[in-house]
C-alpha cells in the first residue's frame, strides 16, 4: 500500500528546456499575430463578417495537422487480451485504451471532437468579427480572461471545486471585464457590439475548451490533443467551405470584390494576408499544444504567457495602427491600461491560487499534469 502511495505522490516533473521555451515563444507570437493579421484583412477589404472568408483560412492551420496523423491504432494498457480482460477471461479494472498521439482514434471519440468544433466555429467567429469592430487591444484585454472562464465552467460541469482564493480571482477579473466594456461605450455602438461579440465569443470557447479536456482525459473513448485539434480544424474547414460555396460565391462581388477594389488591395496581396492567417493559426495550434504538455509553472506562467501576449498586442497595435486605421479603439491609454492591469491582476491571483491548492490536493503536481495521464 505504501509502494502506490509513493508512485503516485511521484509524478512526472517538467523543467525549463530549450524546446518548451521555444514552444511557448512561439506561442505567444502566433497569438499576437493573429488579432492583427485580422485587423489587416479588414483594412485590405476582406473581413466582411458576413462572407467570414479569413475564418476559412483560419481553420486551414490547425486542419493540416490531420497530415500527421495515421491510421488508427488501440493497445490496452492492460497486458492481457485484446477485449479489456485479463486473460482469465475476467474484465480488467483498467479498461482504458491508449492512443498513440499520431493515430486517429474511435469513430465514437472523432465524432466528440467534431461536436466541439460547431461550437468552436460560433465562437471564433464572434472572436475575430469582434476583434474587426473593437480592434486587438479590446480583443486582448477580454481574451486574457478565458481562464476564467474555463474554471467557472470546469466548477459546474466537471464539479471542480473552487477555494475562497480562486474565487477572489475570478471576481476581480469580471471587475476588470467590467471596465474593459465600460470603456467600449465611450467609442461608439460598433466598438461595444465588437466587445460583446469578443466577450461571449470567448465564454462559448472556454466552453468548448473544458468540453475538450473532459473527452482527451476521461472516460473510455478519448482521444489526443492533436486528433482532436486535427478533427477541429477538419470539421470547421468543412463547415466554412460549403458556406464560402452556397453564401459567399453569389455574393463575391459585394462581400469580396468591392471591398477590395474600394481598399485598393490586389488578388496578390489578399492570398499574402490569407496564408499569413493560416500560418498563424498552424504555428499556434502546434506550439500550444507543446506548450501545454511540456512547459513547466501550471496555471501561474500559463498567466504570465498570457499577460506577455497582451501587452506585445497592446504595444504592436498602437505603433501599427493608432491614428492610421481606424479610430480610439487601436489606440493606447489610461483607461484600456488600468483594465488589463486588473484582468491580469485578477488572473495572477487566480493562478497563484490554483497553484497552492494543486500542491495540497494532487501531491505538489500543477493542475493541468493531474488530468493528464502518464504516459508509459
Amino acid at each position: 500500500m505504501a509502494t502506490k502511495q509513493t508512485a503516485a505522490a511521484t509524478p512526472k516533473t517538467r523543467t525549463f528546456t530549450l524546446a518548451a521555451i521555444a514552444a511557448a515563444t512561439l506561442t505567444v507570437v502566433a497569438g499576437v499575430t493573429q488579432p492583427l493579421l485580422i485587423t489587416v484583412a479588414k483594412q485590405y477589404g476582406l473581413a466582411d463578417p458576413r462572407a467570414q472568408l479569413y475564418m476559412l483560412f483560419y481553420y486551414i492551420g490547425p486542419a493540416s495537422i490531420s497530415l500527421s496523423m495515421r491510421s488508427r491504432c488501440f493497445s490496452h494498457r492492460s497486458s492481457g487480451g485484446g477485449d479489456g480482460s485479463d486473460g482469465s477471461g475476467a474484465a480488467s479494472s483498467n479498461n482504458t485504451t491508449t492512443l498513440n498521439e499520431n493515430e486517429w482514434p474511435s469513430g465514437y471519440s472523432l465524432l466528440k471532437a467534431a461536436g466541439i468544433a460547431a461550437i468552436d466555429i460560433f465562437a471564433q467567429s464572434m472572436n475575430y468579427t469582434g476583434v474587426s469592430m473593437a480592434g486587438p487591444i479590446i480583443f486582448a484585454i477580454i481574451y486574457s480572461s478565458v481562464a476564467i472562464w474555463t474554471a467557472v465552467y470546469s466548477r459546474v460541469l466537471l464539479h471542480q471545486k473552487l477555494t475562497l482564493s480562486q474565487w477572489s480571482g475570478v471576481g476581480i477579473v469580471f471587475g476588470g471585464l467590467t471596465l474593459t466594456c465600460l470603456h467600449s461605450l465611450q467609442l461608439g455602438p460598433q466598438v461595444f457590439l465588437g466587445s460583446c461579440l469578443i466577450f461571449v465569443g470567448m465564454s462559448i470557447r472556454a466552453l468548448g475548451y473544458v468540453i475538450s479536456v473532459y473527452i482527451t482525459t476521461r472516460g473510455r473513448f478519448c482521444i489526443t490533443v492533436r486528433a482532436n485539434c486535427a478533427m477541429q480544424g477538419l470539421v470547421a474547414c468543412i463547415a466554412l467551405l460549403l458556406w464560402q460555396i452556397l453564401y459567399t460565391r453569389p455574393r463575391y462581388s459585394e462581400l469580396i470584390g468591392q471591398p477590395m477594389i474600394e481598399a485598393g488591395t490586389s488578388r496578390s496581396q489578399a492570398l499574402v494576408v490569407f496564408l499569413g492567417i493560416a500560418l498563424a493559426n498552424f504555428v499556434y495550434s502546434v506550439s500550444f499544444m507543446y506548450t501545454v504538455r511540456h512547459f513547466p509553472g501550471g496555471t501561474v506562467n500559463a498567466g504570465i504567457l498570457k499577460g506577455l501576449q497582451a501587452v506585445l498586442v497592446f504595444a504592436t497595435t498602437a505603433q501599427a495602427f493608432c491614428g492610421h486605421v481606424g479610430g480610439e479603439e487601436m489606440c493606447f491609454n489610461g483607461a484600456k491600461l488600468l483594465s488589463l492591469v486588473v484582468v491580469l491582476g485578477g488572473l495572477m491571483v487566480y493562478g497563484i491560487a490554483t497553484e497552492v491548492r494543486s500542491k495540497i490536493v494532487y501531491g505538489y503536481r500543477s493542475v493541468p499534469d493531474a488530468f493528464v495521464e502518464n504516459e508509459d
